[in-house]
């Protein structure tokens, strides 16, 4: 099976380690033994400038996903919203009142519905392949976000190169190294059997560190200075 997947991740910190905004929506292709990425994609977002309790991470997903499908082809595509692996197509309004989900969940995808339910429909129609919201409990969602995570330790590095300095949260259960002119992403839960992911960089000449979050356990923090 091939899959493609997009997720989210990586914040530009504060001095007290609170999130600023979001970074980076990566797009992933994700083939057999499913512990990296075939093929990735990004677009970035700007951190100063990011409403972290709205809608715009799972719209962005969503059309970075369907973006990359559009030239990889794959059996099916994952989305980060946990709905039981429920086919976007379907998600009409009353079939959203329907969701065992929170009051907050339903209005926003009442709203994400508007745009995102027909344009799955047309696409499915199309190609034959389906849109799940399946959440985390996919594989490649995962790899999507580790893959977010590297890429916002990339913009970090490029950040910093003008700053000075930069301080990054990364994904949950995730750390990185710079090597080889690579940045490597690894999982860090053990029962996720090795999940990782590289993207080259060109700048290697600088102090970084990877530590704890102090304030939010299980997260850690990329910093990079010039």
């Amino acid at each position: 099976m091939r899959i493609v997947s997009a997720d989210t991740g990586g914040a530009l910190l504060d001095e007290n380690y609170n999130p600023i905004g979001l970074i980076a929506t990566a797009a992933v292709l994700v083939e057999k033994p499913y512990r990296t990425a075939k093929m990735s994609i990004v677009k970035y977002s700007d951190p100063f400038n990011y409403d972290i309790n709205g809608s715009r991470a799972l719209r962005d997903e969503a059309f970075l996903a369907l973006k990359l499908a559009k030239k990889v082809k794959p059996d099916v595509i994952h989305l980060d919203s946990t709905l039981g692996g429920i086919e976007v197509r379907k998600l009409d309004d009353p079939t959203i009142d329907a969701l065992r989900i929170s009051d907050r969940g339903k209005a926003v995808w009442h709203e994400l519905s508007k745009d995102l339910q027909p344009l799955a429909k047309r696409f499915w129609e199309e190609t034959g392949i389906e849109i799940l919201a399946i959440g985390k409990e996919s594989v490649a969602v995962r790899i999507a976000e580790l893959y977010a995570g590297i890429y916002s330790v990339k913009w970090g590095i490029e950040y910093a190169m003008k700053e000075g300095f930069v301080r990054i949260g990364l994904p949950r259960y995730m750390t990185v190294g710079i090597l080889e002119s690579k940045i490597l992403g690894k999982s860090l839960d053990p029962r996720e059997g090795g999940l990782y992911g590289e993207v080259p960089i060109e700048q290697e000449d600088f102090e970084w560190q990877v530590y704890p979050n102090p304030i939010a356990r299980t997260f850690m923090v990329f910093e990079a200075r010039f």
